[in-house]
This record gives C-alpha cells, sequence and structure tokens, in this order.
C-alpha cells in the first residue's frame, strides 16, 4: 500500500493504520493524506483515476482517533476499488426515484444524504472491524449520540413544548442513532446493558414520527454483497420510509 502523506503534522497513525490495514487488504492506487490546517474540517476520502486521498484536519490527525479515522477511511478506498454498489450508486438517481412527485423540506432532504452516508458507512465499518478493534468506534458512537441529545432544551420533555433549538434535529438524531446501535449489533461489540441502549432509546422517544427499530434493521441486516439492482431498491425503501409515501419500485 502506497501511502504519501503531504503536510507537516503526525505521521505515525496513519503508518500504523496503514500496517494493520495491510493484514488483511490493500489498495491498487496509491494514498494521499492531506492533513488540513481547519480544525473544524471532516474527515474524508477524494478518490481520482490515479489516486486516493484523505483529507483529515491536523487536530484530528493528532486526536486518540486519528488510527481509526484513517482505517475507516482506507475501507471507504477499498470499497471504491471494489464498486461496491453503496459506493457507486448515486444518490442524486435514488432520491429521484424515491421521491419523484412529492414536495420535501430542504432539511429533510439533507437527511437523505446522510442515511445514504450511513449505509456507505456500515459497508466501509465491515473492513474496518474485521481489522481492527471497536472499542474506541463504540466509545465515539456513544459520546456522539449523548453530546446531540444534550442539544436540546430541557423544557422539551414537557408534553406540549416544542423543541426550541435547531442545533440537533431530532428526527435525523434518531436515524443516527440507529445507524450507531445497528453497527454496535452488526458486529457484537456492545452487552444487553450497555449505555447506548439508553441513549438510542432517548433518541427514539424524541422522534416519534421516526420509526426507528425499521431503521435500526435496515442498516443492522444489509445484506454484505447486494447486486446494484438490489442496493438501489434499498436505498429507494428507506429514503421513502424517511419522508414518507409509496411509490413506484426503482426498477
Amino acid at each position: 500500500m502506497d501511502l504519501r502523506i503531504q503536510g507537516s503534522g503526525p505521521t505515525s497513525p496513519f503508518l500504523s493504520a496503514r500496517d494493520l490495514f495491510e493484514t488483511e487488504h490493500d489498495l491498487s492506487l496509491p494514498v494521499y493524506v492531506q492533513l488540513r490546517d481547519d480544525p473544524d474540517e471532516r474527515t474524508w476520502a477524494a478518490h481520482y483515476d490515479d489516486r486516493h486521498v484523505l483529507n483529515i484536519s491536523r487536530q484530528a490527525a493528532s486526536s486518540a482517533m486519528a488510527r481509526e479515522l484513517a482505517l475507516h477511511e482506507f475501507s471507504h478506498m477499498v470499497r471504491h476499488e471494489q464498486e461496491h454498489p453503496s459506493h457507486i450508486q448515486s444518490t442524486e438517481e435514488v432520491l429521484y426515484l424515491a421521491l419523484a412527485g412529492k414536495r420535501v423540506e430542504r432539511r429533510k432532504l439533507s437527511h437523505c444524504y446522510q442515511i445514504a452516508n450511513h449505509m456507505k458507512d456500515i459497508y466501509a465499518d465491515d473492513i474496518t472491524l474485521a481489522v481492527g478493534p471497536g472499542q474506541k468506534l463504540l466509545s465515539f458512537l456513544e459520546s456522539s449520540l449523548a453530546m446531540a441529545l444534550a442539544d436540546r432544551p430541557e423544557t422539551l420533555s414537557r408534553p406540549g413544548l416544542e423543541r426550541l433549538s435547531p442545533s440537533a434535529d431530532p428526527e435525523i438524531t434518531a436515524v443516527n442513532a440507529a445507524f450507531a446501535l445497528a453497527l454496535a449489533e452488526r458486529h457484537d461489540l456492545i452487552d444487553d446493558d450497555h449505555r447506548l441502549y439508553d441513549l438510542t432509546h432517548a433518541a427514539a422517544m424524541d422522534a416519534p414520527d421516526v420509526d426507528f427499530d425499521g431503521f435500526k434493521h435496515r442498516f443492522r441486516e444489509l445484506a454484505r454483497d447486494p447486486d446494484s439492482s438490489t442496493y438501489r431498491q434499498i436505498l429507494v425503501d428507506a429514503t421513502r420510509a424517511y419522508v414518507g409515501g409509496d411509490g413506484p419500485a426503482a426498477d
């Protein structure tokens, strides 16, 4: 695996991730790690004909999650090279099929992209969690959900009062919670009394119009190796389940 780190900053997390990753997988194209100055820059992978690029802030590269973040992005790169349906399916095409003739709020439309990204992450983390331990990822999912739940007015729990802050949208928070729990259960990361169950229950109660159990099942039971048609229909169905309504089949 050809790894090229660009920019000043820590290198050991990426070298460690590469060494661990190479025990199970390899990449045909070189990987350029681009260390960025913006501490709020999220970590993401970009794919080109001649290389992959892992974009990450120096702050994230110095964090305790740096190696796990690199492993996760390497896994996305593998899925891209495999031409896995989750990584080559156009989200725009799915939204057109699922939402044709419907009027959808802009926030819900952005949430549909997040649902598609969750499915990509499931397939990437099937690789990530096969090559590395999952406890740091589990702790990250738990803390992220706890922060989202804390980002709401206390009055929300009182009957008849609406959420006052838009910072943590309760509907997509519930979907995010379903994703977190589904990933943890899919890879046997948690026991029945883990705190994540309490957190996800709170998120589900906060968004009664979201089918939390349905989304958890969708994420957890994603077929390991779907064909393109099957995957497209899964994503169409998930989109319709979130925004409501039915429509013709994707094919």
